[in-house]
């Protein structure tokens, strides 16, 4: 079930949070992240299915449940896997941050079971802007949003979540700004996917992507904000005909919202086509939410939701390891050929491997039998 703007949720969960959006950007707290270990190569058939429906979009999913019944307290069992590569570029642009028990990595108990963090920086321009916010993401992202207190989850508390998030992108932009270890020509895009309890949150500006895989479905939890999305290629428009070039932002940048790339948004003030407020997204989960891709756009190249969600459902089925499947994920995109670096998460909500998908029902019929093999056989008939 996802969870609108508008809707006001009611019950209780044990989790206990109060919001504190921090305004002190310029505090940095180290997140020591172990990289992921390589892998062999693992090839992974492209679909679950001959021909896998097309992802839908986190407003278009079906709210079929209401939020305090029985099926809605269900908590997810969550564990999860990461994989990098450099693929065909020079330097290395990506970094990604997994904490799967929020509880333990902040020291504080109050944060309940499961609490979990996740996101991908995708940098442009070299990887300063990137390893910037990688580093003081604890104190902006996390800290600076979340401290626990007694007080209930609820539609208000969640609408205030998404203030925080958006206060916290605006801050660590404008830390970017003050920077001098980041170049003006340099930024990166950011999806964070947050999960308390029962509840995820989506916050993400650029063109990375989160994909909930909700009974074998493919649910886009973001939209990527380029060019060729049409809200976002109407925004931009309306700063003048020649802001979009060959389907780049003033001929220059493949992404509509971003951190960082200041050279853009100078000066101070005035409206720019290029921001960094983040798209939110919330979804209530249930036992029917089986997992979450994390991925930069090297996977989203050339690999599209439905795709990636086959994928992964496949390969957890034969060995129920997030981290191989991201990997395999990888590794897959490499084979296609992505122009790009390469940064996948999976994250299961599940301790058991998905269950396998219903067979195709095939309509019986008669054999189809070429003409000329009609013909011959006629022919050898009236011989005969």
């Amino acid at each position: 079930m996802v969870v609108s703007q508008d809707m006001v949720i009611e019950g209780e969960v044990t989790l206990k949070f109060r919001i504190n959006a921090s305004k002190d950007a310029a505090v940095v707290h180290q997140i020591d992240v172990g990289s992921s270990p390589v892998l062999p190569e693992v090839r992974v058939p492209d679909s679950d299915a001959a021909d896998p429906e097309p992802a839908l979009n986190c407003s278009e999913a079906v709210m079929d449940a209401v939020l305090d019944s029985p099926r809605n307290q269900y908590l997810p069992c969550i564990r999860s896997g990461s994989h990098s590569e450099i693929g065909p570029r020079s330097s290395m642009d990506d970094e990604h941050i997994r904490i799967d028990d929020l509880s333990a990595h902040v020291g504080s108990s109050n944060f309940g079971t499961p609490s979990a963090f996740y996101a991908v920086f995708d940098g442009h321009g070299g990887p300063e802007a990137a390893a910037f916010v990688k580093r003081n993401a604890e104190g902006l992202f996390i800290k600076g949003v979340l401290v626990p207190e007694v007080s209930e989850i609820e539609g208000s508390y969640l609408k205030q979540l998404e203030s925080s998030y958006r206060d916290a992108f605006s801050q660590v932009d404008d830390a970017l700004r003050m920077e001098p270890s980041v170049s003006h020509s340099c930024g990166t895009t950011a999806l964070i996917a947050l999960v308390l309890g029962r509840y995820l949150l989506v916050a993400n500006a650029g063109d990375c992507r989160a994909v909930l895989c909700r009974k074998g479905k493919a649910i886009d939890m973001s939209n990527d904000h380029t060019c060729s999305y049409l809200p976002e290629k109407e925004r931009v428009e309306k700063f003048g005909d020649n802001v979009i070039v060959g389907g780049y932002l003033k001929d220059n940048l493949a992404v509509t919202r971003a951190l960082g790339d200041w050279e853009m948004k100078l000066p101070v003030g005035l409206d720019s086509p290029l921001i960094a407020e983040p798209d939110i997204q919330q979804a209530v989960l249930t036992e029917e939410d089986e997992f979450l891709i994390i991925a930069c756009d090297g996977i989203w190249d050339v690999i599209s939701s439905a795709n990636a969600v086959s994928l992964v459902r496949r390969a957890l089925r034969r060995h129920n390891d997030p981290q191989q499947c991201a990997a395999e994920l990888v590794t897959d995109a490499l084979r296609l050929n992505t122009p790009d670096n390469v940064t996948a998460i999976v994250v299961c909500l599940s301790s058991s491997p998905p269950p396998p998908c219903p067979p195709l029902r095939r309509r019986p019929g008669r054999p189809i039998i070429p003409r000329d093999a009609l013909r011959k056989l006629s022919s050898m008939l009236e011989d005969n």
